[in-house]
């Protein structure tokens, strides 16, 4: 599995395309200077209530995998451990013999371990993070001072399908399949549904299907994933927040030869929008072609980590 460039070598300079497409979908200062939680201001309280007319039946389907010490993690980058749970106290009478017994655990792991949400400030470059503030305003203490995860405090709205696999006539995208615009077209025309402003757009791969059958190191590499071309499409669109089914989001290996993480770059420093990985979305597949339908209510609440730059997170599909 290919690795990022040694972080002491000279790193190759973002080429001139990256830099072209940061431009045109750059929203700093877009909701003022003091903003940190950018696309999600399209998340207004109009969205809000039109996302619920999208409940029809009440079917609930749930994204998330289970936190678990075998997860999706198997190392590559360190510190992002899988989780690992500990019971601190079992059935312990606190008050004296004969009283209420009570159990507590623990658990250590990396916030962006599972199904997640990535904060603005998971990915910066040229110094700079969403809104033009210092990348160095992230701290060893307090983690970041600007635009952490715990400002990202309503992710309540519509949610869109794309399944770009199922519209192809496809279990899964092959593992060099880069997802373009035009496929994002093809899988909305396949869905009869239409991105509006403050929507949640969840892309479907089918990569984790790779994970749920035992194979968490293929499931990472080679892996589908989102193009460099398709900010530009949800900036357009004035999309919320994107989030799909792989551990890398965007196609990994990288499309560019040694741009590494451009889409990460484009969503949350250039446009601020947050985006998630590792989402279970075989469920919700199938449930919005039984019923035809592709958009729903979509609960995706951060856990507010202060200052964090990611933080798990359990999100739920109302049908």
């Amino acid at each position: 599995m290919p690795v990022p460039p040694d972080a002491d070598a000279s790193p190759p300079a973002l080429p001139p395309e990256f830099h072209d497409i940061a431009k045109r979908v750059n929203n700093w200062g877009r909701w003022g200077a003091d903003d940190e939680i950018g696309t999600l201001n399209l998340i207004t309280d109009d969205v809000a209530r039109a996302a619920s007319a999208e409940v029809r039946t009440g079917r609930r389907v749930p994204l998330a995998l289970p936190l678990k010490e075998d997860g999706v993690q198997t190392g590559l980058i360190p510190g992002r451990v899988n989780p690992l749970h500990t019971m601190v106290q079992i059935n312990q009478e606190l008050f004296g013999p004969g009283t209420v017994a009570t159990s507590d655990d623990a658990v250590t792991m990396g916030l962006q371990t599972a199904t997640h949400w990535d904060a603005l400030t998971h990915a910066s470059h040229s110094g700079k993070i969403y809104n033009g503030r210092p990348a160095d305003s992230i701290t060893a203490h307090a983690g970041a001072r600007f635009s952490g995860i715990d400002k990202a405090r309503h992710v309540v709205s519509r949610g869109v399908l794309l399944d770009v696999a199922r519209a192809k006539g496809v279990d899964r995208l092959p593992g060099d399949h880069a997802v373009t615009p035009e496929d994002l077209d093809e899988a909305a025309e396949f869905g009869r549904v239409e991105v509006r402003t403050g929507d949640i757009v969840l892309v479907r791969t089918g990569q984790m299907q790779v994970y749920l059958a035992g194979d968490k190191h293929a499931y990472g590499y080679p892996s589908p994933g989102l193009s460099v071309r398709t900010p530009e499409w949800f900036h357009a669109r004035d999309v919320a927040a994107v989030a799909n089914d792989t551990l890398t989001f965007e196609i990994f290996p990288p499309e560019i030869e040694n741009l590494w993480l451009p889409v990460h770059a484009l969503h949350l420093v250039e446009m601020g929008m947050i985006q998630g990985q590792n989402w279970d979305l075989e469920n919700l597949s199938t449930a919005c072609a039984e019923v035809s339908r592709h958009a729903f209510l979509l609960c995706a609440m951060p856990e507010p980590f202060t200052g964090g730059t990611g933080t798990p997170v359990a999100p739920v599909a109302i049908l």
